[in-house]
Order: structure tokens, then C-alpha cells, then sequence
């Protein structure tokens, strides 16, 4: 009769075998930074990704002198460090010990082409701000429809005032489609006429959000005749 193992016992195993491989135990890893978080404890959870996959990393605090600049989602980086496995998830990720960046991701950088042109072309200048109305009696908001950014919304907006109006267009905002949707969804309630409009969503990565850095998108927010508050 076969041996039976616990768990624990094979993860054990499996990370045995991950510190006796040479390679794993000394490795420069080159990616893209995303879901960058900063724990209080100090150490900083992160994922490397490129077209082929994704690694989930961790800097402890012991080795944040080994990260010399503010790192942020969307950066080029090479890490150094050993690929392990944390038993008690029985997952591994690799554990960092330095970070060199090797300038923004293709996401960034395309955010900050489109940011820069958009801004020579004269959107962001301060004489074509709406002033956002003291008291706003009808709200319309472009997001999705299930998703925790809109019962923020409403919640506050209630609260606030009872009386108010909560005007939904129930927009995609990720994927395929998305700015296309929200485009849409900001021109029709710029046409039904409300007071003041709020498109946004809830967090997530720069991957997730970047229906929002679309050019149409801005565009649409510049063409509104409503004042617009990002909630992004």
C-alpha cells in the first residue's frame, strides 16, 4: 500500500525541492508591476506580470533598503531574490532582496503619452472647468451596476440628502467594450440633463481601470456640458 502524506508534509516536500534548485535560489526576475500594496508592517506585496504569466512577490521590511525609489504599478523592474514556497498556502512566490527599475510599463507609459498629448492639446486647462454645483437634486452616475461604487454612492448621496435623485447608467467598466460603454453612458445622461455626473468604479489594478485612461473617455468628459466628478 502507497505511503499517505499530509499536507503539510507535501509542501514541506515541495519547498525542499524548491531550496535545493540552485537557480531559484539567486534569480533576477524582469516584469511589470501590478497590485502594488504597502502593508503597515512594512513589507510591500506585489505581482510581476508580462504577456506569458504572473508571479506574486514579497518585500519584507528587513529589505526595503534594497528598493531605492517609489515603486508603483505599472514599472519595469528587475528583481532579485529566491522563488520559495509558503507552506502554510502552499503557493510560492518569490521573495525579494533588491529592485532596480527599468522604466514605466508599457500601460504607464501609454497613460502618460495620452495625458501628455491630451494636456498640449489644451483639456486640462483650468477655464474649462465646471464649476460643480453647492446642491445637486439630480445625480447621474456612470458605473456598473453590481459593483460596490455605486452603493457607496448611493449611500452617501442619501444620507446627505434623502430627497435626492440617483440617475444609473449601467455601464461596463473593464474588458472588451468598456469605454466604449462609459462613453456612452456620458453622453446620455449629458442629454437627459442632470445637475452633476460622477463616473467611476471601484479599485483594482492599472490593467483594470484602464478603460478609464482611454482617450474617448476623456474626450467625452471635455464635450460634457455637465459638470463630471471622477471617481476612479
Amino acid at each position: 500500500m502507497k505511503n499517505i502524506y499530509t499536507v503539510g508534509q507535501v509542501n514541506r516536500y515541495i519547498r525542499g525541492m524548491f531550496r535545493q534548485d540552485i537557480l531559484l535560489q539567486g534569480i533576477l526576475v524582469r516584469g511589470e508591476v501590478s497590485n502594488v500594496k504597502y502593508h503597515t508592517s512594512g513589507h510591500i506585496y506585489f505581482s510581476l506580470k508580462d504577456q506569458a504569466g504572473t508571479l506574486s512577490c514579497i518585500l519584507f521590511a528587513g529589505n526595503r533598503k534594497g528598493l531605492t525609489f517609489p515603486m508603483k504599478n505599472g514599472d519595469n523592474v528587475v528583481c532579485s531574490g529566491s522563488v520559495d514556497v509558503y507552506e502554510k498556502g502552499g503557493s510560492y512566490q518569490l521573495y525579494v532582496r533588491e529592485i532596480r527599475l527599468e522604466g514605466a510599463g508599457l500601460l504607464y507609459q501609454k497613460f502618460m503619452e495620452l495625458k501628455k498629448d491630451l494636456e498640449e492639446m489644451g483639456m486640462f486647462d483650468r477655464r474649462y472647468k465646471q464649476p460643480v454645483p453647492k446642491y445637486a437634486m439630480k445625480i447621474g452616475v456612470v458605473t456598473a451596476p453590481t459593483g460596490a461604487a455605486i452603493r457607496d454612492i448611493q449611500n452617501i448621496s442619501y444620507r446627505r440628502n434623502p430627497y435626492v435623485q440617483i440617475y444609473l447608467y449601467p455601464a461596463l467598466v473593464q474588458g472588451e467594450g468598456a469605454a466604449a460603454s462609459i462613453v456612452r453612458g456620458i453622453r446620455t445622461l449629458d442629454e437627459f440633463g442632470v445637475d452633476v455626473m460622477i463616473v467611476g468604479r471601484g479599485g483594482g489594478s492599472i490593467e483594470d481601470l484602464w478603460a478609464f485612461n482611454e482617450e474617448a473617455v476623456a474626450r467625452a468628459v471635455f464635450e460634457c456640458r455637465t459638470p463630471v466628478i471622477s471617481a476612479v
